[in-house]
C-alpha cells in the first residue's frame, strides 16, 4: 500500500492540552498534518466525514459517544481512513474490541512520541500496530494453553488472571469504596469502574462484596 505523501490527520481526545500537544508533535514532521479536532465522538463523527482524513487518531474513552462506539461508524464515514487508537487502557479487553471494530493500531498515551510515530507510519503502510507491552497478553489470551505442561497438582489461580486495574477496583470495592468514590481516585468514568467490577467479580468468581472482602484477606490485598 502507498503512503501518502502528506498525510491528513483528525484527532478525537477529549482532553484539550493532550490534543494540543499532540497537535505540535504532528505538525512538526513534514509528511504530517492535523486537519481538524474533536472532543468527542459525535463531534469525530461529523468532522470524519466533511474532512475524509487518511488518519484518524482516537481515543477510547470520551463523554456521550465513546471511542469503541464512534470507531464502526468512523469506518463507515471515512471508508480511506486509518483509525489508530491512542488511550490510557492497557487492558486486553479493550484492545481485543478495538480490533474487532475496525482499528487499524493500539497505542497507549504513555508510550513515547517516536512510538506514536512508528505506529503512524506501520497503519498507513497497511500493516497492524500494538503497543509491544500488550502483545503478550493478546497472544496469551489467543492462546491459553500456551504452557502446555503445568506442575501436577497445581491449579491456575483466577486472581492471576486479573489485570492490574481490575485488581485495584476490586481492592477498592472491598474496603467498601462506592463506585463514584472509586472513579474519582482512579480518574475513569463511573461506568468504567463497572466494567472493570463485574468483568473481575465474574473472573475470581465472587457474586457479593462479602465474599470478595473474604477472598481479599486472604489474598491479603487489604495489608
Amino acid at each position: 500500500m502507498t503512503t501518502p505523501s502528506l498525510i491528513r490527520i483528525l484527532l478525537v481526545d477529549d482532553h484539550s492540552v493532550l490534543r494540543a500537544g499532540l497537535r505540535m508533535l504532528l505538525n512538526s514532521q513534514a509528511h504530517l498534518q492535523v486537519v481538524g479536532e474533536a472532543g468527542d465522538g459525535r463531534e469525530a463523527l461529523a468532522l470524519a466525514e466533511s474532512l475524509q482524513p487518511d488518519l484518524i487518531l482516537l481515543d477510547l474513552t470520551m463523554p456521550g459517544l465513546s471511542g469503541i462506539e464512534a470507531l464502526p461508524v468512523l469506518r463507515r464515514l471515512a471508508p480511506g481512513a486509518h483509525i489508530l487508537i491512542l488511550t490510557m487502557h492497557d487492558d486486553v479487553s479493550y484492545l481485543r474490541q478495538a480490533l474487532r471494530k475496525g482499528a487499524s493500531g493500539y497505542v497507549l498515551k504513555k508510550a513515547a512520541d517516536s512510538e506514536l510515530l512508528n505506529a503512524i507510519q506501520a497503519v498507513m503502510r497497511g500493516e497492524m500496530y500494538i503497543h509491544a507491552g500488550m502483545t503478550d497478553s493478546l497472544i496469551k489470551e489467543l492462546v491459553p494453553d500456551i504452557n502446555p505442561h503445568p506442575a501436577s497438582g497445581t491449579e491456575a489461580d483466577p486472581w492471576q488472571t486479573l489485570s492490574e486495574r481490575e485488581r485495584e477496583v476490586l481492592r477498592l470495592v472491598a474496603r467498601g469504596h462506592t463506585n463514584s468514590e472509586i472513579a474519582g481516585q482512579l480518574s475513569i468514568s463511573v461506568k468504567t469502574v463497572e466494567t472493570y467490577r463485574a468483568r473481575g467479580m465474574e473472573k475470581i468468581g465472587l457474586r457479593t462484596r462479602a465474599q470478595l472482602l473474604q477472598a481479599a484477606l486472604e489474598k491479603g490485598l487489604l495489608d
